[in-house]
């Protein structure tokens, strides 16, 4: 089953010449955790889609003062983790730990080359 992606409308991703567009690898992860996610079972397409219509019409309401212009895929990210809290497969604690860890990573860890840094992962190239 494939996610029904908006094309257009308030939840449709960022897109050029019709593909989509990642600015960096963590969107394109975190566009694939929810579809993965969502091809699993885990959650419906239009819960997704609810919770990431509130997150977007939360910004524009009242966009924070200290973060960038609109940021599409920090919006997307919200809302997989308020479907996931509000299906208790996260607790909020578990996210805020992970985001915490994510964070703490070394400058450069999302990289596009192929060459080793001696950590213990695969590289795959960046679609």
């Amino acid at each position: 089953m494939t996610a029904p992606l908006d094309v257009a409308g308030p939840v449709a991703p960022p897109r050029s010449n019709g593909e989509l567009v990642f600015a960096e690898p963590w969107e394109s992860r975190a566009f694939g955790m929810a579809v993965g996610l969502y091809e699993a079972g885990a959650f419906t397409w239009p819960r997704f889609q609810a919770a990431l219509i509130a997150r977007i019409a939360a910004w524009e309401s009242a966009p924070p003062p200290d973060e960038q212009p609109y940021r599409y895929y920090a919006l997307w990210l919200a809302a997989l983790e308020d479907v996931l809290v509000g299906l208790r497969a996260v607790s909020t604690d578990e996210v805020s730990a992970r985001t915490h860890a994510l964070a703490r990573r070394s400058p450069g860890h999302d990289h596009r080359d192929g060459h080793d840094h001696g950590h213990d992962h695969e590289h795959r190239p960046a679609h």
